[in-house]
């Protein structure tokens, strides 16, 4: 295997670094500027949720091996309430299941 360091993969590299230092720092600046309302101190709780949702989501609709391993995981965690066990759980699901299909 080759790593291609062309003069286009580092500049490419280095503008997705810039934008993300970008987007975070810009995040903090800006709340610097909200006030911490209740209300917005839900919305910025509720934040983490939402996107592991709008992550997980469209994998879950389009794999029935992802929609088991996010069940088996929830029902892991709601059960014993250990997060890296209802992780593993959740993938020895999936696996599982891509085994026993293919």
């Amino acid at each position: 295997m080759t790593i291609d360091a062309s003069p286009a993969v580092v500049i490419a590299i280095l503008g997705m670094m810039a934008a993300t230092h970008l987007t975070r720092a810009g995040g903090y600046w800006l709340m610097g500027y909200v006030s911490l309302t209740p209300r917005v101190r839900r919305m910025l709780e509720a934040s983490p949720g939402a996107v592991i949702v709008a992550t997980v989501l469209p994998l879950v609709a389009r794999d029935g091996a992802a929609a088991a391993a996010v069940m088996t995981g929830a029902v892991v965690m709601y059960f014993l309430r250990r997060d890296y066990i209802a992780v593993f759980a959740g993938m020895a699901a999936a696996a599982a299941l891509r085994f026993a299909v293919a």
